[in-house]
């Protein structure tokens, strides 16, 4: 990988608004089937339900909103703009698997993050089953293989109705393991691996004593443009730097009418793969006379909205970097920033849904995976939740003298009986 190429600011965009059209619905995925055929409200829905109805669109609403809130933290935290790509929908499906084991004032706070406010815990589950068994028949010719996993601590008892919601609704793979023994991290990884296409080969180093659960999502995109660019088209010209620098890199080119939609702060072009076009990678160039900074500033959900809706078909060419670049970050700092601060608070978290254990949120992780070139994209997200196991706070030692009057008292604890009760003020 050019290493100098990876810190190209038009990554940010590019990265970050393809994998948002995931939580809008625009993604498709293969080889996974639905696993309940019951058309009952308390299982998944077939796929026969889901063409005969829409998806929730609350639901999709919620995860556009959150992967916009979550991206502008996460720019945020990074302070200048830099390269930076996640997977709102892996983050999200993942943190909504732990939802189903919260509790109290902890499942209050993830629902706001996650902006699911107003929608019954059924209800989220039936919509992302739904969501889910949509999003795998979007395109045949694209590939979106999303799959989950529950990999729990053997010596830990977990809410059967909290693994069977796992298993039934989002067709996560579970299992258990001595965590004690190192062969556990390559089982984990090994998943990791194969249902990223080993694109992603791992999400964990090392296994914690206090660790009892890990919640992992793994995505996995592969999608050939519509109209192919041409490799004869490609040259080497100046990509320009934020510090006024230039580089030379490889440009594909390619003309066409596309879905174009332009303003006084960018140029913005969607480029769809398949034949369906039902998928598409949206590209926001700022203008000269702005600034990556500034747009983002703008990236707002209800701006993405109302700029989704201007979109007309034009004519044009378009020059676009071939590039590839892998991103990894801990989530925890802005999930908290989010209002899930309790659900990571070993003090205050209630994850009494999940198992008997006092529990709390230990960790975040996501990785994320591109390459765009001249044939199309492949990309992959993995998002780890880590389930830590609290100790109850330890009242300090004490030390008690007795060395001044006192009272005393012999009491039956069974009935309560007050038997002797007296005063000491001179011992003899």
């Amino acid at each position: 990988m050019n290493q100098q190429w990876f810190n190209r600011p038009l990554i940010t965009l590019i990265g970050g608004m393809m994998l948002l059209g995931l939580t809008t619905g625009t993604a498709a995925k293969v080889g996974r089937q639905a696993i309940a055929q019951s058309p009952s409200p308390s299982s998944p829905p077939t796929m026969n339900q889901i063409e005969e109805s829409n998806v929730d669109t609350r639901l999709v609403e919620a995860n556009t909103h959150f992967g916009f809130k979550l991206f502008s933290q996460i720019l945020e935290q990074n302070g200048e703009p830099t390269n930076l790509m996640v997977s709102p929908t892996s983050v999200a499906i993942a943190l909504t698997m732990t939802y189903n084991g919260a509790s109290g004032t902890t499942q209050q706070a993830m629902a706001d993050a996650l902006e699911l406010e107003g929608m019954s815990l059924e209800e989220i589950n039936q919509a992302n089953a739904a969501l889910e068994l949509a999003l795998e028949n979007a395109d045949p010719d694209v590939q979106l293989a999303i799959a989950n996993s529950l990999w729990g601590r053997e010596d830990i008892s977990f809410n059967p109705d909290f693994m069977q919601r796992n298993r039934d609704f989002y067709s996560a793979e579970i299992a258990t393991l001595d965590f004690s023994d190192p062969g556990a991290i390559a089982t984990i990884n090994n998943w990791v691996s194969r249902n990223t296409q080993e694109k992603i080969p791992e999400i964990l180093q090392e296994i914690r004593p206090d660790a009892v659960l890990f919640l992992i999502n793994a995505t996995y995109f592969k999608g050939n443009w519509t109209a192919p660019f041409n490799p004869e088209q490609t040259r080497d010209l100046p990509f320009n730097l934020l510090d006024g620098s230039a580089k030379q890199h490889p440009l594909m080119y390619q003309r066409g009418t596309y879905a174009y939609l332009e303003t006084d702060q960018f140029q913005a072009v969607s480029l769809p793969y398949g034949e369906s076009e039902r998928l598409s990678m949206y590209v926001f160039l700022p203008s000269e006379n702005s600034s990556l900074g500034a747009f983002q500033q703008s990236l707002t959900p209800e701006n993405w909205a109302t700029w989704m809706s201007q979109f007309g078909r034009r004519e044009g060419g378009i020059s676009l970097p071939r590039f590839k670049l892998e991103y990894e970050t801990q989530l925890n700092d802005a999930l908290e920033a989010l209002g899930m601060a309790v659900a990571f608070d070993a003090g205050q978290a209630d994850f009494s849904d999940m198992s008997d254990e006092p529990l709390a949120i230990s960790q975040v992780r996501h990785k994320t995976f591109i390459e765009v070139n001249e044939e199309g994209t492949e990309a992959a997200a993995v998002t780890s939740v880590e389930i830590q196991r609290t100790s109850v706070a330890i009242t300090p030692p004490f030390q008690m003298t007795v060395d001044r009057p006192f009272f005393y008292a012999i009491r039956d604890n069974q009935t309560g009986t007050v038997l002797f009760m007296g005063t000491v003020v001179e011992p003899e």
